[in-house]
């Protein structure tokens, strides 16, 4: 299959810039009428099926599986197991990078979590694969498993996250706590959560001799090409892989997880194309999620409530076999001046999947901590919550002490209070009520993400029609990237957004970067921008040196495209086409690649975050503890706005996930056997429709000339950061009760009041 082009546009948009236009997403005509084809709808011929069976304990062994009874089910063709199953070149437990994790490829009979794949059914039907994986009927070898943040061994990890320190110390926390007017210390937990996107992990995986074509949803195509080809000992050439749409990636589909490395040994045991889909509860374990935590945080104050001290230490839990650590107290780093910052983490090993990337991570489990903890120095200030975070508003990066390359953060925080209504709201609790007789609380919360960019390539071409191409192997996971991507290219080539063809979702284009970090914009869209420059420099080359061209000698002075013409800089009335120009050099067309990386000078020169403020009313049933958030805004300052369309629904995604965080995530693990005892979207809480409340998103004008040349931040994940901590702060002003464990349960407010 071709790579996806997309070239489908509104109408009403034809002149003058395309970058900052609310176009309609260019996917989302195909996606309504089923058109577009995820991993899962790929059908190649003569296909099986696979279906993984997976560990019902979380530490041990497998003794025994009934093989050959699912292999004598009618349909089956064979059964993968670890002692039945293609070698792999490399021992997958290597770590050959900072961003490659170990993954559970039946290399042993070791049990490290519960849901762990220990075998691979292959069959003609889903239904026999089914079927034939409930025939195996595994016996164990068990242990006692360690789970939760108080078993296992604690220890000071090395790093957190991808390479965080996992200690950050600036100026003498002991003395700014000893010498305060004021001064508080309060514990918050976070609890484990799962991914749970609409479309689970899936692989279609096909050999053709020694070459391999995959689909499967990936947010970075070209590492999940160089990861398959170090674990099967082939040259990443020989490699395509598809991944034109995601059904929702959130961090989980980063990095090739192991069912999706199952999924081509089985192709390779059985000599056909393979098809291996998780089903919901087996997205629980092995595709990463996002760790609990327990964060102690101390703060002091003077007498005119200045910080003078913010002490935030973290525990968290990984793996007992790999190392990802949420980077939880990270979220004190940037956002309130102190002379005094301190963060620290410790963490446990425990028997589960490895924790990874979960939305925000780190920043979303510390700030909802952090958020809380500012509302509780404010109220021992006697402090309303907006006025204490002005007087204690960061105007460089406190613990580096450098500048923002921008910061719009007072604005956000004047223009969300003004359309929320803060200045109404009383200094104590439970002093609203509305008409029903429900209490009634407003909270707040700032956000905040760092403005991150990766490495990309992208390839601009001119065509002899006038029309251009752009192509970069980007990741749209839902979130609109495909469209904004497209308007930066139109407008890097001067040319109206439907007269390009965007070419994107292969592995075989050029490498667009990782989905992730709130950077695929910033990063893919200055790749973009810089191929388009580079094959507008080559066509004006052309023109300028061609006797014939109006442009002839206008090197010094310069040209200006746009709708598809060239014109001399200092004489606009000089100009042609780009397709005259072609025609005239007897070309069919002319490209051009460009590359986006971050400026290392700015890098070390500047902090770079986007910013926000979320505020959100909440009514409490006073009898049954019964919560519901009622209305929320939220004010952003992110930089450039590619398409006010796009980032307005990223920002609602985020706060949503917010209200989520603070009222109804939590996955629950039974401590006898370590497995998840809701794992289905029927125990598993996320907001649903009724759940939601009428949301204002407004986003704040903010030019930034540091972070990159387009000046892009990103908005996939601030969203959640102040959100989560908007409604559990608005929780304890309706009810005067502080939860410190989250989501926050009606039990504790009842047991509390």
């Amino acid at each position: 299959m071709p790579e996806i082009s997309l070239t489908s546009a509104p109408a009403h948009i034809r002149h003058g810039s395309n970058i900052g236009q609310p176009l309609t997403r260019r996917d989302g005509i195909s996606k309504v009428k089923g058109q577009a084809a995820y991993a899962a709808d790929h059908h190649p011929s003569r296909m099986l099926f696979a279906v993984i069976a997976v560990s019902s304990i979380a530490r041990g062994r497998v003794a025994a599986l009934d093989v050959a009874a699912a292999r004598s089910h009618k349909g089956v063709v064979d059964v993968m197991t670890s002692q039945h199953k293609p070698e792999l070149a490399i021992d997958p437990d290597i770590k050959t990078n900072p961003f490659v994790f170990r993954m559970e490829v039946l290399q042993s009979d070791e049990i490290r979590y519960a849901n762990q794949p220990i075998a691979v059914v292959i069959a003609e039907t889903l239904e026999a694969a089914t079927e034939g994986a409930a025939l195996l009927a595994p016996r164990y070898e068990a242990l006692s498993p360690r789970v939760g943040l108080d078993a296992g061994e604690t220890f000071a990890p090395p790093v957190v996250g991808v390479g965080n320190p996992a200690q950050v110390q600036h100026g003498d926390i002991d003395a700014g706590l000893a010498s305060a007017a004021k001064r508080i210390e309060a514990t918050y937990e976070t609890p484990p959560q799962y991914h749970n996107a609409m479309e689970p992990h899936a692989i279609v995986a096909s050999w053709d001799g020694d070459t391999l074509s995959i689909d499967t949803p990936s947010q970075a195509m070209v590492m999940a090409r160089a990861r398959v080809a170090e674990l099967f000992g082939l040259a990443p050439e020989k490699i395509l892989i598809r991944s034109p749409f995601l059904g929702g990636g959130f961090g989980s589909k980063g990095f090739l997880t192991g069912p999706q490395i199952l999924g081509v040994m089985a192709a390779k045991l059985v000599g056909r194309p393979v098809k291996l889909v998780l089903r919901r509860e087996q997205m629980y374990g092995p595709v990463g999620h996002r760790a609990p935590t327990r964060q102690r945080l101390r703060m002091g104050v003077d007498a005119d409530g200045r910080l003078t001290a913010i002490d935030h230490h973290a525990k968290t839990v990984s793996s007992s076999y790999d190392d990802f650590y949420e980077p939880a107290a990270d979220a004190s780093h940037t956002l309130y001046s102190s002379p005094a910052i301190r963060t620290t983490h410790e963490a446990a090993r425990v028997d589960t999947g490895t924790p990874l990337f979960m939305r925000a991570p780190g920043e979303a489990t510390g700030s909802i901590a952090l958020e809380s903890a500012i509302d509780e120095m404010a109220l021992a200030c006697g402090m309303d919550p907006l006025a204490f975070r002005l007087k204690n508003y960061a105007e460089v990066e406190p613990t580096t002490g450098k500048p923002f390359s921008s910061k719009a953060l007072r604005a956000c925080y004047e223009q969300g209070a003004a359309r929320f209504g803060w200045t109404k709201r009383p200094l104590a609790p439970r002093q609203m009520r509305d008409d029903s007789g429900l209490l009634v609380g407003w909270g707040m919360g700032t956000a905040t993400f760092p403005a991150l960019m990766f490495q990309a390539e992208a390839r601009a071409v001119i065509r002899r029609d006038g029309t251009g191409v752009m192509e970069t192997g980007a990741h749209d996971m839902g979130q609109g990237a495909w469209t904004a991507l497209a308007q930066i290219a139109a407008d890097s080539l001067g040319l109206d957004v439907d007269r390009v063809e965007f070419r994107s979702g292969t592995s075989d284009l050029p490498d667009a970067g990782i989905a992730g970090g709130s950077a695929h914009t910033a990063t893919a869209g200055n790749a973009i921008h810089t191929a388009g420059a580079a094959v507008i420099a080559k066509l004006a080359d052309l023109a300028t040196r061609d006797e014939r061209s109006p442009l002839f000698g206008a090197g010094n002075a310069g040209v200006i495209a746009r709708d598809g013409r060239l014109f001399r800089r200092d004489d606009e009335s000089r100009g042609e086409t780009y397709a005259d120009i072609l025609a005239r050099a007897d070309l069919a067309e002319i490209d051009a690649r460009g590359t986006g990386a971050p400026n290392p000078t700015a890098q070390t020169d500047y902090a770079m975050h986007a910013h926000g403020a979320v505020f959100a009313e909440v009514k409490v049933d006073p009898e049954l503890g019964q919560i519901r958030v009622s209305r929320m805004v939220g004010a952003f300052a992110a930089g450039r706005i590619i398409n006010p369309h796009l980032v307005r629904s990223q920002l609602l995604g985020g706060m949503i996930w917010g209200l989520s965080f603070a009222l109804h995530e939590e996955a629950i693990t039974d401590r006898r056997s370590g497995r998840i005892m809701n794992a289905n979207l029927g125990e598993y809480h996320i907001p649903v429709n009724a759940d939601v409340p009428p949301m204002d998103v407004l986003t704040v004008e903010e030019h930034d000339p540091h972070v990159n040349a387009l000046g892009i931040k990103g908005v996939g994940e601030i969203g959640i950061t102040g959100s989560a901590g908007a409604v559990a702060n608005a929780v304890w002003h309706a009810t005067g009760v502080r939860v410190r464990r989250f989501p926050i349960r009606i039990e504790e407010l009842l047991t509390s009041a």
